[in-house]
């Protein structure tokens, strides 16, 4: 199969349900938000993107499964295994503010092959084929070249539903503010992971995530030279639920740093 191809027209329906979701952000009404649970919501924005993107993702492989975050397709497990976010950062989208993005990670027999995270905010197209490098807007990137974590940017995810490692996550929020440059919650997990494969960040962490959230973001910081692991560093697989993502140059120290406070 022609992955190249294929990435191609995984990064044409990106940018067509970019442009849907761009369209609809300029009359957007907070009265079209549902809550699906405790500070998760949903709009028909996201239930129609991920239509658009399961029916013209179908007609690139025939017959592939899909694991979607809004359910609009049954999710399975087959030879090729599409992960879709819609849009990953509905939050800021629904306040109108940036980023938020479309993500959107192929599987064959559990291994990422292709990714593509599409930031709508900024039109920045970030993409990868496992093995062919990582690239933005079809520029080569890769991650930073940053050596500890004082002289490092780093990104987190505040949690917003799964309270339960909240107290162990703000002692290592704590960390890293006191002895890094700086932390920066942007509301988007594949837009972090996508800044960390770029060097715009050093590191990413953050907990209670989904498979969808972090598929093709890890792919995209893995070929740019990065690395992508759960908090004890291992590198499979990507749940979501623990996810670390740096540089070489820091990843012994952040994964310690992270074990430190949030493995008990």
């Amino acid at each position: 199969m022609d992955y190249g191809n294929i990435l191609k027209e995984i990064c044409r329906v990106a940018a067509e349900t970019g442009s849907f979701i761009r369209q609809e952000a300029a009359t957007f009404s907070s009265e079209a938000v549902k809550s699906k649970a405790y500070h998760d919501l949903v709009s028909y924005v996201d239930t129609e993107a991920e239509k658009m993107l399961v029916s013209r993702l179908s007609e690139i492989i025939p017959g592939s499964s899909f694991f979607t975050e809004e359910e609009t397709s049954q999710r399975s497990m087959g030879e090729y295994t599409w992960y879709i976010d819609p849009l990953d950062g509905t939050t800021n989208f629904i306040h109108g503010v940036a980023p938020y993005s479309v993500s959107i990670a192929l599987n064959h027999h559990n291994e990422t092959i292709a990714g593509v995270v599409y930031d709508i905010t900024a039109d920045e197209m970030f993409t990868a084929i496992s093995g062919g490098g990582a690239w933005m807007n079809g520029t080569r990137i890769m991650v930073s070249e940053t050596s500890s974590v004082d002289q490092s940017l780093i990104a987190t995810g505040f949690p917003v539903r799964k309270f339960h490692r909240l107290d162990e996550y703000m002692r290592c929020l704590e960390y890293f503010i006191r002895n890094s440059r700086g932390v920066r919650r942007m509301g988007s997990a594949s837009v972090d992971l996508a800044h960390v494969a770029s060097g715009k960040y050093d590191g990413f962490f953050e907990y209670g995530l989904n498979p969808w959230d972090v598929m093709a973001g890890s792919l995209i910081v893995r070929e740019a030279g990065g690395m992508a692991t759960d908090f004890s560093g291992n590198a499979s697989p990507m749940t979501g639920e623990e996810i670390v993502a740096t540089n070489f140059g820091i990843s012994d120290e952040v994964i310690n740093i992270v074990k430190r406070f949030m493995i008990k």
